[in-house]
């Protein structure tokens, strides 16, 4: 990025802060001093069998490796199975019938991690895929266009993608060559971006933000905009073929498409190194938690080779392959090394962890679903989870077809439509226990996850159409 351009977003970015309801007290900033940076990566649509650490096959990801082999990976995390029910989850550390409406959109008067860590003094960013802003809805949200939403959702700066604008439309285009993007209120056209590679822009943009920021604690969100689907070529792929829009557009051939994956997936690891190189060359990588996770399931059109076996991805749906997602997590110095977490956590849990990492005393105006896994990452004893859940309504075309609630251990599996599974025997849910199971462990198991799913709130059903969507901001779940 050019410098003049830099400091005029930089400074576009200080003027929003200051009107905004979260702002800090100077008390605030001081009582920051010496706490932890935390950046949190999030892929988009690439589940457990995309990464090296989980038994990939077809992948390279030594960055993503390397965060494992020095750091502490979990095998059981779970989120929704779509994007933006799971950026909801994580941001608020809620489960969807709390506050969860419409597809591409986050309440502007919910709470999220933003809001927190800027309560206790650190400068935040954010930078990747928005898409909370309400633009596939713009009747509805009439703010679907103010570009100062990110900022109120408690991110002093950003580089986005939806932000205001979609894929098509006025303005709008696709997030990898030539992007139409918006950085701290500045809106660059694909034609100022021509020939740019979206994802080199962003990842610039949070190495820049922490080189800035070295010297004060902070906090980055980067919910990258690899490795959605259209499946096109990498800067390291793409050789002398035109980088302009027209280089967005997928190859019909499946083989090339998945072949077009695997590089994103692998451009996607040399990202995630880029940002870890720059911690250490700002001397702050021993003084940052690193968290490594993803979305959803892959896209359905990609199969992986896994552990001597073929994984379809599951995106929109809740069998493991929508659900389960890859969690890492490294602090060099302060995590354990090598360390394989078989405990549960879900995506309520983020928020509760980076408040435990950052010293933030939780309040009432906090979420109260998840728990920190910080003890897991640091090697200290804690009561783990006893079930994950997940509620899943995303009001969005076909996939709401997939409506529903499970609740889980790591074995057992069960529907609130009553469905049961032994998921560790039975990956592909293909052999429902209901009213069937034997054995006291599957049956001490249905008795727990039965007094649980009982209290989760009914999914209501139907997609867009659908014109009751209740939220429950106050039910109460016994954990």
């Amino acid at each position: 990025m050019k410098l003049k351009s830099l400091t005029q977003r930089v400074f576009v970015a200080m003027l929003l802060l200051a009107g905004s309801a979260w702002a800090l007290s100077r008390s605030e900033a001081e009582t920051a001093e010496g706490r932890p940076n935390i950046v949190l990566i999030m892929t988009d649509d690439a589940s457990w069998e995309c990464f090296g650490p989980y038994g990939a096959e077809d992948y390279k990801t030594p960055n993503i490796d390397r965060l494992a082999e020095q750091g502490v990976k979990f095998e059981h995390c779970y989120s929704t199975p779509l994007c933006t029910p799971s950026r909801v989850m994580i941001m608020t550390g809620k489960y969807n019938f709390r506050n969860y409406t419409h597809f591409g959109y986050l309440n502007p008067n919910e709470k999220t991690f933003g809001h927190m860590m800027q309560q206790a003094g650190y400068k935040t960013a954010i930078a990747g895929k928005w898409q909370l802003n309400g633009i596939y809805d713009p009747k509805r949200f009439a703010d679907h266009s103010d570009n100062t939403r990110v900022n109120k959702a408690g991110f002093d700066e950003y580089a986005l993608w939806q932000l205001t604008k979609g894929k098509s439309g006025k303005g709008g285009g696709e997030r990898f060559w030539s992007p139409p993007l918006e950085i701290n209120g500045e809106f660059l056209s694909a034609q100022q971006n021509k020939n740019q590679y979206g994802p080199d822009i962003m990842s610039d943009f949070v190495c820049d933000f922490i080189e800035r920021n070295q010297d004060q604690p902070f906090f980055v969100y980067y919910p990258t905009v690899l490795v959605h689907d259209p499946f096109v070529p990498t800067p390291d792929t793409i050789g002398k073929r035109s980088r302009g829009a027209q280089a967005n557009k997928a190859p019909k051939s499946e083989a090339q498409q998945k072949a077009n994956f695997v590089a994103m997936v692998n451009y996607m690891d040399k990202l995630v190194g880029k940002v870890v190189a720059k911690l250490e060359a700002v001397g702050q990588l021993e003084n940052t938690l690193i968290l490594f996770t993803s979305d959803n399931g892959t896209n359905k059109r990609i199969k992986s080779d896994w552990n001597d076996r073929t994984i379809q991805g599951g995106k929109g749906a809740m069998k493991d392959n929508g659900t389960h997602v890859p969690l890492i997590a490294f602090w060099k110095g302060k995590s354990l090394e090598g360390a394989v977490s078989k405990d549960l956590v879900d995506f309520t849990d983020v928020y509760a962890t980076l408040a435990e990492v950052a010293g933030i005393q939780l309040d009432s105006t906090d979420p109260k679903d998840g728990q920190s896994f910080l003890p897991q990452i640091v090697g200290e004893s804690t009561t783990p989870r006893t079930h994950a859940l997940c509620y899943y309504q995303p009001y969005w075309g076909r996939v709401s077809e997939n409506a529903g609630a499970f609740v889980r251990t790591r074995r057992f599996k069960l529907y609130a439509d009553g469905r049961f599974y032994d998921i560790a025997n039975d990956l592909d849910e293909a052999n429902n226990l209901a009213g069937s199971f034997a054995g006291e462990r599957a049956m001490t198991a249905h008795k727990n996850l039965k007094k649980l799913i009982d209290q989760v709130p009914p999914v209501p059903q139907g997609g867009k159409e659908n014109k009751k969507r209740p939220v429950h901001p106050d039910w109460s779940l016994i954990k």
